[in-house]
């Protein structure tokens, strides 16, 4: 395998340890931040005199930029080395970070945010595919990726407390400057843990056009989906963008369709696992991915809660999510992705129905424990088997491009799902104040919670078109392909 395809498997169980203590470090910093930046909220909204609405961008602005480059960072990724594109994630993502800390506007930060996310379109993919191409299919790839989930995890977790403890003390700055030696740190260890990429392979070209075509055309189009709730779908500004957008995305598919050397190989959806991963990504972040937004919403609008109190009743969620990453791997290596996918997603949507129905104006946290308990175990679970599904049957040269294909579903799921529901969860609160709007506010994020609840039956459907593993394929293991 060329050298370009990315850093081999490590050379022993030592360095292969510490490969993926490195990889999941990664994916531990895009956590911390996610769930750091959701407790740090309102205070960031009242700081920069941010609108309701408004206040979601300082989530969406990360989402439509990684969204929108998703597929190039992917392809990247393949062409020019993992280890490449690792490292430059990680240094735009330290960079924003710390503009992100300093910015006293909202276009600053909302620009630092997007910042952020075109480091998060190289960094993701770039990592997924190092797991993905470093561990052999089965139960070692399920270990691995159990991990790397669990990290993720972790950082929700220790997002969720370090938010409020900073934002308390130091102010919610704070929540942007922790990440500036966190991603620095393992910029500089990148190198010694991940083997070098090398020269380029010969006789692969890069598809500027249909790089300029994918990336501008989705971004319009996760813009359109983030802003017409807000905008009304006939202002002048959605429908501009809107057609904008989809005749770029139009444009790509050609191009795609008649290149030599495309920027994400039509053929590739031809893979059933590939595509349905897609699918299942989109629904899953526009669902399950925007529930922390919405009892964000609800602690510290409804009951008034401070930041740092916020973190510590996310400490119990982040800790379920955690167990169920770990136990993700096992689940899968035995019973399978596609079974184990469609039974999470059946005891998500109950516990997500009975979190709903326990939020209240004087609702209690421990009422709410139970269904919170149930959908964070499954949410841990799906996010682990997920990518293990959609990476079946994916060669090892094309990781990059599949994780940014997948990954794509992802960030644009959370973009438009935090759009409409927003919007949803707002529409009856306009003009309101004290017990009213306690009232309203509440039963707006009910319904939004009650509308994600129907996009989690939805994947029970989804996951159906997973191809079922034959159960010796699903417990066999093999020596990881070498990438060098």
């Amino acid at each position: 395998m060329p050298p370009s395809a990315g850093a081999d498997h490590a050379s022993g169980p030592r360095h292969s340890g510490l490969l993926l203590a490195l990889l999941a470090f990664a994916q531990l910093i895009v956590s911390v931040d996610y769930n750091i930046v959701y407790v740090a909220l309102p205070e960031i909204g009242s700081g920069l005199g941010f609108s309701a609405q408004n206040l979601q961008w300082v989530v969406s602005a990360y989402a439509v930029a990684f969204g929108g480059f998703l597929l190039f960072g992917g392809r990247a990724s393949d062409l020019f080395g993992r280890r490449r594109m690792f490292v430059l994630g990680l240094l735009l993502y330290a960079g924003s970070s710390l503009i992100g800390g300093l910015a006293t506007t909202q276009g600053l930060l909302i620009a630092a945010r997007a910042l952020q996310g075109l480091g998060g379109a190289f960094l993701f993919p770039a990592t997924l595919a190092l797991v993905v191409t470093s561990f052999a299919e089965g139960r070692e790839r399920n270990r691995a990726l159990s991990v790397w989930a669990a990290a993720g995890a972790s950082g929700m977790i220790i997002g969720s407390l370090a938010g409020g403890v900073l934002t308390s003390a130091f102010g919610w700055e704070a929540v942007f400057y922790v990440n500036v030696p966190l991603a620095g740190g393992a910029a500089l260890l990148a190198p010694r843990l991940i083997r070098a990429d090398g020269p380029r392979e010969h006789g692969r070209s890069f598809d500027l056009p249909g790089a300029l075509t994918a990336t501008t055309g989705a971004t319009l189009v996760v813009f359109t989906l983030v802003q017409a709730p807000a905008s009304g779908w006939t202002s002048p500004l959605v429908l501009t963008t809107a057609v904008l957008g989809l005749a770029l995305v139009a444009a790509f598919l050609a191009i795609e369709a008649r290149t030599t050397d495309p920027l994400m190989p039509l053929r590739l959806f031809r893979n059933r696992n590939l595509s349905t991963g897609v699918v299942t990504t989109f629904l899953f972040m526009a669902s399950f991915g925007t529930l922390l937004y919405f009892l964000t919403v609800y602690f510290q609008t409804v009951h008034e809660y401070s930041a740092l109190r916020t973190g510590v009743a996310f400490l119990i969620p982040m800790a379920c999510g955690f167990l169920g990453s770990m136990l993700g791997g096992r689940l899968a290596t035995r019973f399978g992705a596609r079974t184990t996918l469609v039974a999470s997603f059946v005891l998500g949507a109950l516990g997500t129905t009975v979190m709903a129905f326990a939020m209240e104006p004087d609702g209690s946290y421990v009422s709410l424990l139970p269904g919170l308990v149930v959908l964070s175990l499954c949410q841990g679970v799906i996010f682990t088997t997920m990518f293990s599904a959609s990476a079946t049957g994916v060669h090892p040269y094309e990781q990059g491009i599949a994780s940014g294909i997948v990954s794509t579903g992802q960030q644009v799921g959370s973009a438009v799902g935090l759009g409409v529901l927003v919007a949803i969860a707002n529409a009856g609160t306009s003009g309101l104040t004290g017990e009213a709007f306690r009232t309203a506010t509440t039963d707006g994020l009910r319904t939004a919670v009650l509308v994600a609840t129907g996009g989690i039956v939805a994947l029970i459907l989804v996951a159906l078109g997973f191809e079922r593993a034959p159960r010796a394929a699903a417990v066999k293991e093999t020596p990881a392909e070498s990438l060098a």
